[in-house]
């Protein structure tokens, strides 16, 4: 599979891989570091819209407080304890949308909330549809956050449980073959409160160094996710 990213920073054609199931039933924080430069295509009938990914969260379920899935499986959360490769959409605090990457074996609970990317095809209609949202004041501000991400990409609670291991899919998670280096760092999750904001013991978020669509780190008093 090749395909052609388009941005104000990167213009080539690159030889893709889709990931299969397989890829993704590892360990959530293997998982996150490796999204970290991939790829997310959406396909809509209004047009496609294609993001890499600059910053991740990692949630490992029955270990972390944090996690939707900490207190086991609920109506809400119960794409998480499915197979991995498959998406986990919310609705976050009934304002916003945030989508998650399954990952880890069947009934684990393991997610990789999807943070913040890059739009670097379909960037006009990823950007009218932030316009539609809110205010959207530049290009970096498209998809840089999970809310707004979600709405570059047209994702909501419709889309909880899609595969992203399908090439021809409506939502399809691919890597290039010859990755570029990457500088990564880590911290604390932002909008986590509580034991789960210890940044000793859970500094799970990554990100691409130097990247200018990396959210803005928050701390919280209260549990936020």
């Amino acid at each position: 599979m090749t395909g052609t990213t388009a941005g104000t920073s990167r213009t080539a054609t690159v030889p893709w891989q889709v990931p299969g199931p397989a890829w993704y039933d590892r360990d959530v924080h293997t998982v996150a570091r490796d999204l970290l430069g991939a790829y997310v295509t959406r396909r809509t009938p209004e047009g496609e819209v294609t993001l890499r990914l600059t910053e991740v969260e990692a949630y490992a379920g029955a270990v972390d407080p944090a996690s939707h899935a900490y207190r086991g499986r609920t109506e809400r959360n119960r794409s998480m304890f499915g197979g991995p490769g498959r998406l986990y959409v919310y609705r976050h605090l009934g304002l916003h949308h945030c989508v998650n990457v399954v990952c880890g074996p069947v009934g684990r609970a393991s997610a990789v909330l999807l943070r913040a990317g890059e739009v670097v095809a379909g960037t006009e209609l990823a950007r009218a549809r932030r316009t539609a949202a809110g205010r959207c004041d530049s290009d970096r501000q498209i998809a840089r956050g999970p809310a707004r991400l979600t709405v570059a990409l047209a994702l909501d609670r419709g889309d909880d449980g899609a595969g992203v291991t399908d090439a021809e899919g409506a939502v399809v998670v691919h890597l290039p073959v010859d990755p570029l280096p990457r500088a990564v760092a880590t911290g604390p999750r932002v909008g986590v409160g509580g034991e789960g904001a210890d940044p000793s013991r859970f500094g799970w978020r990554s990100w691409l160094v130097d990247e200018p669509t990396v959210s803005a780190y928050r701390p919280v008093s209260r549990r936020g996710r």
